[in-house]
């Protein structure tokens, strides 16, 4: 085939995935395939160290999606209380998730319910990675998302779980996870014509595997339709993906970006969207050894060069939530192109 005929070719395949993604939204400016967002990973302090991070990833501008780990530990006065921490060996001193983040957004919320400016809602997608799923600990967050409601993106809680309800946007979607304890507390506990205040997580498909490397090779091998085998339910409306899904082994065994790799992140992508879901790839970083700044070795693709690359095709495929922890390159790197 000629050059001019493949370009040809090439340029209506993008219009149809572009098509297909809107349809899969819904038309929704904020559904899945509509916007790809920084997902500031990690951003909070560690051990008292980087105390600057959810500073830094706002920033960077919204629509912005942000992470916190969260452990039931201890607040101010002995108070029991969901922290902000990587480890379960680091809570003391750690902040709350309420004083750490929530108030720390107050101002960015409440100006944008004066505003009121309902396209560009949710400006934040608070991303909540537990660590632990203590009963107490779930009740506690879900008594706090209800102190914030105002704030929230929601959709009903009907006796049909399996029929996707739209979301009435606020400034800020929250996602918990993919563990049934929190499907239990933020969906099946919450009285038919409440609001859901938190969207949880599709259930990983197993990667079946004796030993750490058969679950990799059986991980790349497994198709779009494997790895996303159900559609997005009222509650489930993300999937969650590590890198290795996409090139064997993940960050520290990638090499050279290739065409195969590209096709690959866009199937997954068109899979996980046409099944109603948002998609989030974790974690891609790419430094030298003295760039570090608390980063975590086994999302490293080894320099900022490699990291753009995969950057820069996630971008094109619309992955939804990009998570990395170099916040400021990455959104520039968004920027230039999306140009």
């Amino acid at each position: 085939m000629h050059r001019a005929g493949w370009r040809v070719l090439m340029g209506l395949a993008m219009v149809c995935a572009a098509v297909a993604t809107m349809r899969a939204a819904g038309g929704d400016p904020y559904g899945p395939g509509a916007r790809v967002l920084l997902d500031a990973h990690n951003a909070y302090p560690e051990r008292g160290q980087f105390a600057d991070r959810l500073d830094r990833a706002l920033a960077t501008g919204t629509p912005l999606a942000i992470e916190q780990d969260l452990h039931w530990g201890m607040g101010p006065g002995g108070t029991p209380a969901s922290v902000v921490a990587h480890d379960d060996d680091a809570l003391d001193g750690a902040p709350t998730l309420r004083t750490y983040f929530f108030e720390r957004v107050r101002p960015l919320m409440e100006r944008a319910l004066r505003e009121n400016r309902r396209d560009t809602w949710p400006l934040l997608v608070l991303n909540l990675d537990f660590k632990d799923n203590h009963p107490a600990h779930l009740d506690a967050v879900w008594t706090l998302l209800g102190e914030y409601e105002a704030w929230l993106t929601t959709a009903p809680r009907t006796a049909t779980p399996l029929r996707v309800e739209p979301l009435r946007a606020g400034p800020l979607l929250v996602l918990s996870g993919a563990d049934s304890a929190q499907r239990r507390r933020f969906h099946d506990a919450v009285p038919i014509g409440a609001l859901l205040r938190a969207f949880g997580a599709m259930e990983p498909a197993p990667v079946v595997g004796r030993t750490k490397a058969q679950r990799a090779g059986r991980a790349i091998r497994m198709t779009p339709a494997q790895h996303v085998p159900r559609s997005a339910d009222n509650f489930a409306r993300w999937v969650n993906f590590p890198w290795r899904v996409v090139e064997a082994g993940g960050q520290q065994s990638a090499g050279h970006w290739t065409r195969t790799d590209s096709l690959r992140l866009d199937a997954l992508v068109r899979r996980a969207h046409r099944q109603g879901y948002w998609i989030r790839f974790y974690t891609l970083d790419g430094f030298a050894a003295g760039d570090d700044r608390g980063w975590t070795a086994s999302y490293n693709f080894g320099s900022l060069a490699a990291v753009q690359q995969r950057w820069r095709a996630a971008v094109r495929a619309g992955v939804d939530f990009v998570a990395t922890d170099q916040y400021e390159a990455f959104a520039s790197a968004r920027h230039a192109f999306s140009r």
